[in-house]
């Protein structure tokens, strides 16, 4: 695998770090799910309604951690599921649980803004909080199509320009705007526990920009706040539930290549 540019070297060591304190503990229980549910507040796919008929399709998850969402694309019929990521800790989770769940997913070790697979070998690209937030957006969105068919898709889910406006440096998120929207690209801050970290957003206007522009159609778009019955997250602290269920704090993009 070629170097690791600086920030993929941080998101390697935060996510080697997630792993052994949180991720891998909470594998096998979302590797056993049959439902989709999406992000923090696990969101059902019932209710949004987003993905399109999975069945028979070629899947790459960008950035895939312990896969378990490949996994549940794999179990609702997709043909194919390979898992991209850049942290040996985490596949090593994914593996194991894929042994033992039996899915037949496949994985590799690399980095999602250069993937060593050839052009146009997939149906769907996929990312919850992989690339889509600790990937130059920049480098992989292009990625992502040159990997996909004609007609393929790109399906991702990150934060909202709402949360990340309202987010300090470090700490909480807040109920008053603390950075501009103007310019944001990659921000370097502290995440829950203290630690260094580096991820991307770009506005809503911008993202929409880039996606045209790497030869994609936007078809749809969706932003989600927590449930009523939603609690904080044990582990993803940094926006408690009573905020996101007054601001939306993710959302999901469904995008079509020409």
């Amino acid at each position: 695998m070629p170097e690791l540019p600086d920030y993929a070297q941080t998101a390697r060591a935060a996510w080697t770090k997630s792993n052994a304190e949180f991720t891998a503990g909470t594998a096998r229980d979302r590797w056993s799910r049959e439902d989709i549910a999406w992000g923090v507040w696990k969101t059902p796919e019932s209710e949004v309604r987003i993905l399109p008929d999975l069945r028979g399709l070629e899947v790459i998850e960008l950035g895939c951690g312990t896969a378990y969402f490949g996994a549940w694309l794999k179990k609702h019929g997709a043909a194919r599921v390979v898992g991209v990521d850049i942290t040996p800790a985490q596949l090593a989770t994914a593996r194991e649980m894929n042994e033992e769940f039996g899915l037949g997913l496949e994985f590799l070790e690399a980095n999602a803004e250069e993937v060593p697979l050839p052009d146009g070998s997939f149906d769907l690209a996929f990312s919850e909080y992989g690339a889509s937030i600790w990937c130059d957006p920049y480098r992989w969105v292009p990625e992502a199509a040159r990997l996909l068919r004609p007609g393929g898709e790109l399906i991702f889910m990150r934060n909202t320009d709402f949360e990340l406006a309202c987010s300090p440096d470090e700490g909480k998120v807040v109920e008053h705007l603390v950075r501009p929207l103007k310019g944001m690209h990659r921000l370097d801050w502290k995440d829950d526990h203290g630690a260094p970290e580096t991820s991307f957003h770009l506005p809503t206007g911008e993202m929409f920009q880039l996606l045209v522009q790497a030869g994609f159609q936007v078809v749809d778009f969706r932003q989600l706040y927590a449930r009523d019955d939603s609690v904080d997250h044990p582990y993803y602290s940094v926006v408690p539930a009573e905020w996101a269920r007054r601001w939306p704090s993710e959302e999901v993009w469904r995008a079509r290549k020409s």
